[in-house]
């Protein structure tokens, strides 16, 4: 067997695609890759595709990104024949070379049995992500919140209070300038009204952003409303300020006619993880991550 890696080129995406959606065809929620997802992830996501080629076959493919958690590996696909593993293998390696920073992750559903192959790569499970879900009967009464706090949506003229409250809250750079206008137009009819804020003594502490869950809406046929991102900053946190945003942009999205609302959060983040469950939230889906040490 003689395999060539090499970087990716128009000519790959039918192969790629067709390639791709036959190997995550059983994944959990899952949505067929398009021309336009592999263009996102490498315009939008400035994501790195290496392709395994033989004999002027494809046969295996491998994606690289910097995302919201770190250096991710994000896709990896290969034909399902006796040398599937071999070429894998070899597409992994080939892709870390690409990882600039200290640790390399992927994600995998929890209990999949390919975690023992990332393992033998070298790689850990290192926490990992929920997908959680609630359906509403009715609107939810607001949590009680220090006095001085004021609970209401975002105005227009603000979209730099709140990329800073959402960064500090995160402790890196979450958004950036631009964000509302993005999300206008990825998640119509969204705007800043959508997004639910906590100010006290006149700067935003805490934040909480609805959108509709369009892409899913418009697959499936459904109504479904989404949260994220969600956060408070340090210095504020404690004060149930997360779980008043919370009940106001699940109120926001039910009375809007979104149900069921869903959400991810790191199954690390203890705090959330028990609002979530205490407001009604329950686990569907759970990914562990699998991290490795690139520089040693």
């Amino acid at each position: 067997m003689v395999v060539q890696i090499r970087n990716f080129a128009d000519k790959d995406m039918p192969s790629l695609i067709r390639l791709l959606n036959e190997t995550y065809k059983d994944s959990y929620e899952f949505t067929p890759i398009t021309e336009d997802t592999i263009r996102f992830q490498i315009e939008e996501r400035g994501a790195k595709f290496l392709i395994a080629e033989e004999k002027n076959e494809i046969r295996g493919v491998v994606a690289y990104r910097n995302g919201f958690w770190g250096e991710e590996i994000r896709w990896l696909a290969a034909s399902e024949n006796q040398d599937r593993r071999l070429v894998e293998d070899m597409l992994v390696r080939e892709i870390e070379k690409y990882v600039k920073r200290e640790k390399v992750f992927t994600t995998l559903d929890e209990g999949s049995p390919r975690i023992s192959e990332w393992i033998e790569r070298g790689y850990q499970a290192e926490g990992g992500l929920y997908h959680l879900t609630v359906t509403l009967k009715d609107t939810m009464p607001l949590p009680k919140v220090p006095e001085g706090v004021t609970i209401r949506s975002l105005r227009p003229e603000e979209e730099e209070e709140l990329v800073e409250a959402v960064n500090k809250g995160f402790g890196w750079e979450r958004l950036k300038l631009g964000a509302l206008q993005e999300w206008k137009s990825d998640f119509p009819p969204f705007g800043e009204e959508w997004v639910q804020v906590a100010e006290l003594e006149g700067k935003i502490v805490s934040v909480v952003v609805a959108k509709p869950d369009t892409y899913h809406n418009k697959l499936f046929g459904a109504n479904r409303g989404y949260l994220g991102p969600a956060v408070t900053i340090p210095e504020c946190q404690g004060k149930s300020l997360a779980s008043a945003l919370t009940c106001r942009a699940m109120n926001f999205l039910f009375e809007k006619g979104y149900n069921p609302i869903v959400l991810h959060t790191q199954e690390q983040n203890i705090p959330s993880v028990t609002l979530l469950k205490r407001l009604g939230f329950e686990i569907s889906h759970h990914w562990k991550f699998m991290r490795k040490n690139i520089i040693t």
